[in-house]
Protein backbone atom coordinates (compact mmCIF):
# COMPACT_ATOMS: atom_id res chain seq x y z
CA UNK A 1 0.00 0.00 0.00
CA UNK A 2 2.89 2.50 1.24
CA UNK A 3 6.17 2.32 -0.17
CA UNK A 4 9.48 4.79 0.81
CA UNK A 5 12.54 4.01 -1.36
CA UNK A 6 16.01 5.57 -0.78
CA UNK A 7 14.34 8.28 0.51
CA UNK A 8 16.75 11.20 2.00
CA UNK A 9 15.21 14.50 3.70
CA UNK A 10 17.61 17.31 4.59
CA UNK A 11 17.28 20.24 6.45
CA UNK A 12 19.37 23.04 4.91
CA UNK A 13 22.79 21.18 5.95
CA UNK A 14 21.81 18.53 8.56
CA UNK A 15 20.81 14.96 6.85
CA UNK A 16 17.62 14.28 9.10
CA UNK A 17 16.89 11.10 6.87
CA UNK A 18 19.40 8.59 5.08
CA UNK A 19 17.99 6.27 2.46
CA UNK A 20 15.86 4.75 4.28
CA UNK A 21 13.47 1.79 2.56
CA UNK A 22 10.63 0.84 4.33
CA UNK A 23 7.01 -0.73 3.08
CA UNK A 24 3.58 -1.29 4.67
CA UNK A 25 1.13 -3.40 3.40
CA UNK A 26 -2.84 -3.05 3.60
CA UNK A 27 -4.43 -4.21 6.99
CA UNK A 28 -1.09 -3.64 8.79
CA UNK A 29 -0.17 -1.77 11.78
CA UNK A 30 3.36 -0.82 11.11
CA UNK A 31 5.32 1.09 14.05
CA UNK A 32 8.13 3.63 13.65
CA UNK A 33 10.34 3.51 16.58
CA UNK A 34 12.89 5.36 17.87
CA UNK A 35 14.57 8.21 20.15
CA UNK A 36 13.80 12.04 20.00
CA UNK A 37 15.74 13.08 16.78
CA UNK A 38 15.72 10.09 14.77
CA UNK A 39 13.34 11.25 12.06
CA UNK A 40 10.36 9.56 12.89
CA UNK A 41 8.16 12.88 12.26
CA UNK A 42 10.09 13.85 9.21
CA UNK A 43 9.19 10.66 7.83
CA UNK A 44 5.87 11.13 8.20
CA UNK A 45 6.05 14.98 7.21
CA UNK A 46 7.41 13.39 4.07
CA UNK A 47 4.89 11.06 3.26
CA UNK A 48 1.63 13.62 3.88
CA UNK A 49 4.14 16.17 1.49
CA UNK A 50 4.89 18.44 4.30
CA UNK A 51 8.63 18.11 3.15
CA UNK A 52 9.82 17.55 0.17
CA UNK A 53 12.83 14.60 -0.17
CA UNK A 54 16.45 15.05 -1.84
CA UNK A 55 15.91 11.95 -3.18
CA UNK A 56 14.10 8.62 -3.34
CA UNK A 57 10.56 8.65 -3.66
CA UNK A 58 7.20 7.80 -2.19
CA UNK A 59 4.91 5.38 -3.63
CA UNK A 60 1.50 4.55 -2.39
CA UNK A 61 -1.05 2.20 -3.63
CA UNK A 62 1.68 1.92 -6.71
CA UNK A 63 1.50 5.35 -7.73
CA UNK A 64 4.00 7.91 -6.53
CA UNK A 65 3.26 10.90 -4.58
CA UNK A 66 6.14 12.67 -3.94
CA UNK A 67 5.58 16.07 -3.96
CA UNK A 68 1.95 16.39 -4.13
CA UNK A 69 0.36 18.48 -1.85
CA UNK A 70 -1.64 17.17 1.34
CA UNK A 71 -5.07 18.15 0.61
CA UNK A 72 -5.03 16.12 -2.70
CA UNK A 73 -3.06 13.01 -0.30
CA UNK A 74 -6.39 13.20 2.24
CA UNK A 75 -8.49 12.80 -0.94
CA UNK A 76 -6.87 9.79 -1.84
CA UNK A 77 -6.79 8.16 1.43
CA UNK A 78 -4.09 9.07 3.82
CA UNK A 79 -5.09 10.69 7.09
CA UNK A 80 -2.62 12.23 9.66
CA UNK A 81 -2.99 12.81 13.47
CA UNK A 82 -0.23 15.16 14.12
CA UNK A 83 2.51 15.24 17.15
CA UNK A 84 1.19 17.45 19.76
CA UNK A 85 -2.48 17.24 18.08
CA UNK A 86 -2.85 20.44 16.57
CA UNK A 87 -6.84 21.04 17.33
CA UNK A 88 -8.22 24.14 16.60
CA UNK A 89 -7.95 25.72 20.29
CA UNK A 90 -10.96 28.05 19.54
CA UNK A 91 -13.62 25.86 17.76
CA UNK A 92 -15.61 23.16 19.61
CA UNK A 93 -14.84 19.85 19.36
CA UNK A 94 -18.24 19.16 17.09
CA UNK A 95 -16.37 21.93 14.83
CA UNK A 96 -13.12 20.21 15.07
CA UNK A 97 -14.21 16.71 13.63
CA UNK A 98 -16.20 18.72 11.19
CA UNK A 99 -13.09 20.50 9.79
CA UNK A 100 -11.67 16.46 9.38
CA UNK A 101 -14.83 16.31 7.10
CA UNK A 102 -14.20 19.21 4.84
CA UNK A 103 -13.71 16.83 1.75
CA UNK A 104 -16.96 15.43 1.96
CA UNK A 105 -20.13 16.30 0.96
CA UNK A 106 -22.02 13.85 1.84
CA UNK A 107 -24.01 15.08 5.42
CA UNK A 108 -25.12 11.90 5.75
CA UNK A 109 -21.39 10.12 5.53
CA UNK A 110 -20.20 12.98 7.80
CA UNK A 111 -23.00 12.08 10.88
CA UNK A 112 -21.77 8.50 10.86
CA UNK A 113 -18.37 9.49 10.86
CA UNK A 114 -19.14 11.63 13.80
CA UNK A 115 -21.12 9.04 15.62
CA UNK A 116 -18.29 6.82 14.88
CA UNK A 117 -15.92 9.01 16.68
CA UNK A 118 -18.53 9.66 19.90
CA UNK A 119 -18.78 5.89 19.98
CA UNK A 120 -14.90 5.04 19.98
CA UNK A 121 -14.48 8.19 22.36
CA UNK A 122 -17.17 8.53 24.48
CA UNK A 123 -15.59 11.57 26.54
CA UNK A 124 -15.55 13.57 22.61
CA UNK A 125 -19.16 13.51 22.85
CA UNK A 126 -19.75 14.94 27.04
CA UNK A 127 -17.77 17.47 25.45
CA UNK A 128 -18.96 18.17 21.80
CA UNK A 129 -19.63 21.49 22.36
CA UNK A 130 -16.98 22.39 24.24
CA UNK A 131 -13.68 24.39 23.18
CA UNK A 132 -11.38 22.16 22.07
CA UNK A 133 -8.75 24.15 23.71
CA UNK A 134 -10.01 23.76 27.30
CA UNK A 135 -9.92 19.67 26.99
CA UNK A 136 -7.35 18.10 28.74
CA UNK A 137 -4.10 16.65 26.76
CA UNK A 138 -5.97 13.11 26.27
CA UNK A 139 -9.33 14.52 25.31
CA UNK A 140 -7.64 16.69 22.95
CA UNK A 141 -5.48 13.28 21.40
CA UNK A 142 -8.69 11.71 20.86
CA UNK A 143 -10.35 14.66 19.16
CA UNK A 144 -7.25 14.60 16.45
CA UNK A 145 -7.53 10.98 15.77
CA UNK A 146 -11.19 11.43 15.67
CA UNK A 147 -10.60 14.20 13.55
CA UNK A 148 -8.13 12.45 11.30
CA UNK A 149 -10.59 9.38 10.91
CA UNK A 150 -13.09 11.69 9.61
CA UNK A 151 -12.13 11.43 6.36
CA UNK A 152 -12.48 7.73 5.80
CA UNK A 153 -9.03 7.28 5.53
CA UNK A 154 -7.18 4.03 3.68
CA UNK A 155 -4.08 4.83 4.73
CA UNK A 156 -3.75 6.45 9.00
CA UNK A 157 -0.52 8.25 10.31
CA UNK A 158 0.04 8.51 14.18
CA UNK A 159 2.49 10.76 15.43
CA UNK A 160 3.27 10.26 18.83
CA UNK A 161 -0.48 9.69 20.13
CA UNK A 162 0.52 8.70 23.46
CA UNK A 163 3.37 10.92 24.15
CA UNK A 164 2.46 12.91 27.54
CA UNK A 165 -0.58 11.21 28.25
CA UNK A 166 -1.45 9.03 31.55
CA UNK A 167 -0.66 5.39 31.56
CA UNK A 168 -4.82 5.27 31.86
CA UNK A 169 -5.12 7.65 28.33
CA UNK A 170 -2.34 5.80 26.74
CA UNK A 171 -4.63 2.39 27.31
CA UNK A 172 -7.61 3.79 25.79
CA UNK A 173 -5.52 5.39 22.51
CA UNK A 174 -4.04 2.21 22.26
CA UNK A 175 -7.11 0.21 22.32
CA UNK A 176 -8.74 2.64 19.91
CA UNK A 177 -5.76 1.91 17.13
CA UNK A 178 -6.77 -1.43 17.99
CA UNK A 179 -10.41 -0.94 16.84
CA UNK A 180 -9.17 1.31 14.08
CA UNK A 181 -7.19 -1.64 12.34
CA UNK A 182 -10.08 -4.08 13.00
CA UNK A 183 -12.12 -2.40 10.96
CA UNK A 184 -9.89 -2.20 8.21
CA UNK A 185 -8.19 0.81 8.34
CA UNK A 186 -3.84 0.28 7.91
CA UNK A 187 -1.97 2.53 9.90
CA UNK A 188 1.99 3.28 10.39
CA UNK A 189 2.47 4.36 13.97
CA UNK A 190 5.23 6.90 15.30
CA UNK A 191 5.60 6.17 18.55
CA UNK A 192 8.31 6.49 21.36
CA UNK A 193 6.62 4.02 23.67
CA UNK A 194 8.40 1.62 22.02
CA UNK A 195 6.44 -1.62 24.66
CA UNK A 196 3.21 -0.45 23.81
CA UNK A 197 4.13 -0.11 20.04
CA UNK A 198 5.45 -3.30 19.91
CA UNK A 199 2.36 -4.91 21.32
CA UNK A 200 0.27 -3.28 19.11
CA UNK A 201 1.80 -3.45 15.42
CA UNK A 202 2.32 -6.36 13.02
CA UNK A 203 6.02 -4.93 11.80
CA UNK A 204 8.50 -2.57 13.36
CA UNK A 205 11.31 -0.52 12.33
CA UNK A 206 14.04 0.72 14.34
CA UNK A 207 14.96 4.89 12.83
CA UNK A 208 18.73 5.91 14.73
CA UNK A 209 19.54 9.29 13.26
CA UNK A 210 18.14 8.97 10.00
CA UNK A 211 18.67 5.47 9.20
CA UNK A 212 16.79 2.45 9.58
CA UNK A 213 18.59 -0.28 11.62
CA UNK A 214 16.74 -2.40 12.35
CA UNK A 215 13.28 -4.07 10.77
CA UNK A 216 11.41 -7.32 11.59
CA UNK A 217 7.71 -8.91 12.95
CA UNK A 218 6.95 -6.75 16.17
CA UNK A 219 7.27 -9.92 18.54
CA UNK A 220 10.58 -10.79 17.17
CA UNK A 221 11.83 -7.24 17.97
CA UNK A 222 10.01 -6.88 21.39
CA UNK A 223 12.32 -9.95 22.46
CA UNK A 224 15.70 -8.88 20.60
CA UNK A 225 18.00 -8.15 23.27
CA UNK A 226 19.41 -4.87 21.41
CA UNK A 227 16.24 -3.43 21.61
CA UNK A 228 15.30 -4.39 25.18
CA UNK A 229 17.89 -2.91 26.34
CA UNK A 230 18.32 0.34 24.46
CA UNK A 231 13.93 1.32 23.78
CA UNK A 232 12.32 -1.19 26.35
CA UNK A 233 14.33 -0.32 29.61
CA UNK A 234 15.44 -4.02 30.13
Amino acid sequence: MLTLENISVNYGAIEALNGITMHVEQGEVVTLIGANGAGKTTTLRTITGLLSPRAGRVLYEDEEISGLPTHKLVARGISMSPEGRGVFANLTVRENLQMGAYLKKNKREIAEDMERAYTMFPRLKERQSQKAGTLSGGEQQMLAMGRALMSRPRLLLLDEPSLGLAPLVVHTIFQAIEDIRSKGTTILLVEQNANAALRHSNRAYVLETGQIVMEGASQDLAADPRIKEAYLGE
